[in-house]
């Protein structure tokens, strides 16, 4: 099947790239990196080879019992879980020069207690 959803700590990032690549590059290049970006998605949802485990130790909150992956993109990393149905669900998305163990995990914490519930 395929797909992605994105939780709100990957949608304000994709947010945040969006902005930040328009204010230095233009549209055009935000929108060529922002397509490229979703095409990446696409292709993890189907391919699971491409799938990358991420360390239980790395971020994850010890009390969050799930199994995250992730992939590169260009200079972000992506950082998800595999959703009912085959879908991926997008926890957080990182640029390579963001201190990536600290930051994640604040993504997760916000996003701990809806991930329980799931």
């Amino acid at each position: 099947m395929g797909g992605y959803l994105f939780y709100p700590p990957a949608n304000a990032a994709q947010d945040r790239i969006w902005k930040e690549t328009v204010a230095q590059w233009g549209e055009d290049q935000a929108i060529a990196y922002i397509t490229g970006l979703h095409a990446h998605l696409q292709k993890l949802s189907r391919t699971k080879a491409l799938w990358r485990r991420l360390p239980g130790n790395l971020a994850a909150p010890t009390d969050l019992k799930i199994q995250a992956y992730f992939s590169r993109y260009e200079r972000h990393y992506l950082f998800f879980r595999e959703l009912p149905g085959g879908k991926i669900g997008v926890m957080a998305i990182l640029h390579d020069r963001m201190d990536i163990p600290v930051r994640l995990h604040e993504d997760l914490i916000g996003l701990a207690d809806k991930l329980k519930d799931e």
